[in-house]
């Protein structure tokens, strides 16, 4: 079991992650690809088998499975709170490790399994710009051809926590948890594959809704690392693939943009999910609506759009 002991301080400074964490989604989407009995990610393994044909996908990514394997310590360093604000952020505080941590996390891994000869330039950090490579032509076969629904569910259950929390404070939002969590002020506990203990200390703690976390929640092992609990999100309402006929007829951007709508978004939320410009969301925006297919309305600085029954219809 993992017990997360909080403070009076410590209520005031939970928040629930922004956006997916990219580094995060990649280590744990790359965990996944050896777990066959996971009827969620069946579908998702099907495709990326694709991409890791290619010989440098794949081997990348059995490169990074030597330091990150599934459901064992993988080092912190992997994942710094740096990749809150992007994949090119991560990445480069991931470069800028300083090595006295790598020589320490190299260490713990050599506690828990022997190593191939070549962490050692990884301690030494003569092989950090090997590792960081590796992560962004991994995240790029594992994660980005997926990111469209990694964003919708994750803002989904964003919007859960937000509006939760909007209503009844921290103690909604670790309320919200439930029945994973369980939450006994002023103690949040869930089952771990370690039994632990998470003292905040006055920190406060950044929960990450992830995509590709599954059944139990994952937590930095250095506990004085600022505390992060990556937590699962459900896959029961998660979209189908984009219909083929309906990027033939729009094109596939226009699709999956109009895919994207049917949960509501901001501008600026479509731009971020689908990994386009503001200038593309508002040509392919207009021509949908104009179309017939969708509504847009601002509120205050941001525009909000939505599916019209001919949209929804269309979509099926």
């Amino acid at each position: 079991m993992l017990r997360v002991h909080f403070t009076d301080r410590d209520l005031a400074r939970v928040r629930v992650a922004a956006a997916p964490d990219p580094l995060w989604e990649t280590v744990l989407a790359m965990q996944k690809l050896t777990l066959d009995g996971i009827p969620a990610f069946a579908r998702w393994r099907r495709r990326v088998r694709e991409g890791l044909r290619e010989r440098d996908a794949r081997t990348a990514v059995r490169f990074l499975q030597t330091i990150a394997p599934p459901a064992r310590y993988f080092p912190d360093f992997l994942t710094p709170a740096e990749s809150e604000g992007g994949l090119k952020a991560g990445l480069a505080a991931l470069r800028g490790t300083p090595a006295d941590r790598l020589g320490r996390e190299v260490g713990l891994m050599a506690q828990h399994r022997r190593l191939p000869s070549w962490t050692h330039g990884l301690a030494a950090g003569t092989a950090l710009d090997q590792v960081t490579e590796a992560l962004r032509i991994a995240h790029d076969t594992l994660v980005a051809p997926q990111w469209t629904t990694v964003r919708t569910q994750v803002d989904t259950d964003r919007a859960v926590r937000s509006r939760l929390a909007g209503e009844n404070g921290a103690l909604g939002l670790l309320e919200s948890l439930r029945p994973a969590f369980r939450w006994e002020a002023p103690v949040l506990t869930v089952r771990y594959p370690v039994d632990r203990d998470l003292h905040l200390r006055g920190r406060g703690i950044r929960l990450v809704p992830s995509y590709f976390c599954w059944d139990t929640p994952v937590a930095l092992a250095d506990d004085d690392l600022p505390p992060v609990l990556v937590f699962p999100v459900s896959h029961e309402h998660e979209p189908a693939p984009l219909p083929k006929h309906l990027a033939t007829l729009l094109g596939r951007t226009r699709a999956a943009v109009l895919y994207a709508v049917a949960s509501c978004p901001t501008s600026g939320e479509l731009a971020d999910r689908l990994g386009i410009s503001a200038a593309a969301v508002s040509r392919h925006t207009t021509v949908l609506r104009d179309a017939g297919l969708i509504t847009s309305r601002r509120h205050g600085a941001v525009v909000l759009h939505n599916l019209t029954p001919v949209g929804a219809a269309l979509l099926g």
